[in-house]
């Protein structure tokens, strides 16, 4: 699946199949905090490594952090969860071409009482305009991640700016999403989080999900090889082998495969 341009560049740079593994036993994974919360990660890689004896080296971030640290040049591989941004960084030139990987859904918890009266509803634009009317207490990541991103549109199909409300029912916890969801269970209050983060997560309390469903809160993930010719010290070759892996039939089998307390928390979607 080595585009024809990459393996030219990777044969000219003698990194083929042939000679390039034992110089490169790791690649770094700009990845997002939501596929290690979950555990998917310590799931699946060690079978790519078994077979390919490539350790992968995650950094998990949020998805804008992880997208700026492919740009510098800290990592071989992105793997993030907002396709705009992720397209956007293909179209820069920092990335060589993004591939569909997997797909779980957001949903939006809060506190059992439910104050916003919005349990059950399919509907996150109708519910976070309940919340907003309301003035009670949100939680955001306020991070630039994916699940950030998500979160900010959806406030701006409802046609609210939240941050003008920072600091009172509005609160930014600049954290990834195990410690947000901490905060908003200590609080009380509603957040939006990935389900497989919040299926992962122990420390609930007293909250719940109360709105799910909405065709709106699908949540793609996509894998990307960074450009070498944008940074030569990109481990290209070994990178392209985790992404076709990743993409491949043994790869998605590992994520369907993967389940938690019954339930499955990614979705291969690679073909």
């Amino acid at each position: 699946m080595i585009p024809d341009f990459l393996r030219a560049s990777l044969v000219a740079l003698g990194l083929t199949a042939s000679a390039g593994w034992a110089e490169e036993p790791f690649i770094i994974v700009q990845s997002t905090t939501s596929t290690q919360n979950s555990g998917l990660l310590d799931y699946i890689l060690p079978g790519f490594e078994a077979e390919t004896g490539i350790d992968v080296r995650v950094v998990a971030v949020g998805t804008g952090q992880a997208i700026r640290n492919a740009v510098n040049g800290d990592g071989d591989v992105l793997l993030v969860h907002s396709k705009p941004a992720e397209e956007q960084f293909v179209a820069d030139g920092w990335g060589v071409q993004r591939f569909d990987v997997m797909y779980n859904d957001f949903v939006l918890v809060g506190p059992k009482s439910d104050p916003a009266g919005i349990a059950g509803s399919d509907n996150i634009i109708a519910a976070l305009t309940a919340v907003a009317e309301a003035k009670l207490p949100f939680v955001s990541r306020g991070d630039d991640s994916g699940t950030h991103k998500a979160e900010m549109r959806h406030w701006g199909a409802a046609g609210i700016d939240p941050t003008a409300a920072s600091g009172t029912w509005y609160r930014e916890a600049g954290a990834g999403m195990g410690a947000t969801l901490n905060v908003a269970s200590g609080m009380g209050a509603y957040v939006l989080t990935d389900r497989a983060t919040w299926l992962s997560f122990g420390n609930r309390g007293d909250q719940e999900i109360l709105v799910e469903g909405d065709p709106r809160l699908f949540n793609q993930y996509g894998v990307t090889l960074v450009n070498p010719e944008k940074h030569s010290g990109v481990r290209a070759a070994a990178g392209q082998r985790f992404i076709d892996w990743l993409i491949g039939p043994d790869g998605q089998a590992a994520i369907e495969s993967y389940v938690l307390d019954g339930q499955q928390l990614f979705f291969p979607n690679a073909n």
